[in-house]
């Protein structure tokens, strides 16, 4: 009988997780996949072994040592959780040091990230003209260390460039929009919705007007939720068929994008939907209020970040072979349905 390839996925529940289980779940090779999962819920963990024949690990992000040791049983791990955990990147990257140290064997680590690390503080006032391509190596390690998600996106790539225990990938998607639709939703496991959109969405029904930061007009890029789950099993599909030639380390950063928007954009499809739905009298977006921005957002530095510009584009992963189905037309598209949504929560 043949060896399986051991694998062990953080954040499935989750929008992204949920995604990317699914694809694996469905992938042409399923069968020679032995794949575990960390949930904290021990009901969720009865169904995915149940219905979808996952082996689970119940367990909470701070079970450092725990989860130290099941990173360590596997060769592939998809990190799909929270990106700005320090600590339990560190228990991940000790436990594939483990793998390396015992075995010999040079463990696979695709990490998530997002394009959040080029931001600025335009607050909605201006375009800028920076590009980041994901080519561009030297552009790529001139962002500086204190950028947002650095500080662990820098503990990754060295364990390849500089340690080298592993082969670490990063994944960086952009404004990630549509409702996911899978078994892992149905069922309950996963999340069905996104938190960029759905954030803007959820304050303009608040304060009962579609609201944008400044003038809106800071550019960022997007990518549907089957777009970008694709892309990691793109991504995986190059790293184990075609390893010598799949980019790691700092040639392993792939930006997940399929076009671009303002913020301004979106809040006018808000405004839009808001209207025809009845929820509210103008359509017309409003400046949110200073005063507006931690009551709605919790934070200043949150509300602000609704107004930053974060230009990338995807090269890496469409040299791979990745294509992306949708565009910004259908982001757009898709902001009605989530205002339908989001109002029936309210």
């Amino acid at each position: 009988m043949a060896v399986k390839t051991p694998i062990f996925i953080t954040g499935v529940t989750g929008y992204i997780g949920g995604a990317i289980l699914h694809r694996l779940l469905t992938h042409p090779n399923a069968d020679t996949f032995e794949i575990t999962v960390l949930v904290r819920n021990p009901e969720k963990a009865r169904i995915l072994e149940s219905q979808f024949g996952v082996k689970t690990i119940v367990a909470s992000h701070a079970e450092h040592d725990k989860i130290e040791q099941i990173v360590e049983a596997n060769h592939v791990i998809f990190h799909i959780a929270d990106s700005d955990d320090e600590p339990l990147i560190t228990a991940i990257l000790r436990g594939l040091k483990n793998r390396h140290d015992k075995l010999g064997d040079l463990p696979i680590l695709i990490h998530t990230s997002g394009t959040g690390l080029l931001t600025d503080n335009a607050r909605g006032e201006y375009p800028t003209e920076t590009i980041y391509s994901d080519l561009n190596v030297e552009q790529l390690k001139a962002i500086p260390p204190t950028a947002f998600h650095r500080n662990v996106d820098l503990l990754v790539i060295n364990a390849d460039a500089e340690d080298g225990y592993a082969r670490t990938y990063i994944v960086l998607p952009s404004t990630v929009y549509g409702i996911a639709k899978h078994p892992l939703v149905d069922a309950g496991i996963s999340n069905a919705h996104s938190m960029q959109i759905p954030k803007l969405i959820t304050t303009s029904l608040v304060r009962k007007r579609a609201g944008v930061v400044g003038k809106g007009l800071a550019l960022w890029p997007s990518v549907h939720i089957d777009d970008i789950a694709d892309m990691y099993i793109v991504l995986f599909d190059a790293i184990t068929q075609r390893p010598a030639t799949t980019g790691h380390g700092w040639e392993g950063l792939y930006f997940g994008e399929s076009g671009e928007h303002r913020w301004l954009d979106i809040s006018l499809a808000i405004g839009q939907a808001m209207h025809a739905l009845g929820l509210t009298d103008d359509p017309a977006p409003t400046p949110f209020a200073r005063e507006e921005l931690v009551p709605l957002f919790g934070s200043e530095w949150f509300g602000w970040y609704h107004g930053t510009n974060s230009r990338a584009r995807a090269d890496r992963a469409r040299a791979l072979g990745w294509k992306a189905k949708h565009s910004t037309e259908d982001m757009l598209a898709s902001v009605r349905p989530e205002v339908e949504a989001w109002a029936k929560k309210q």
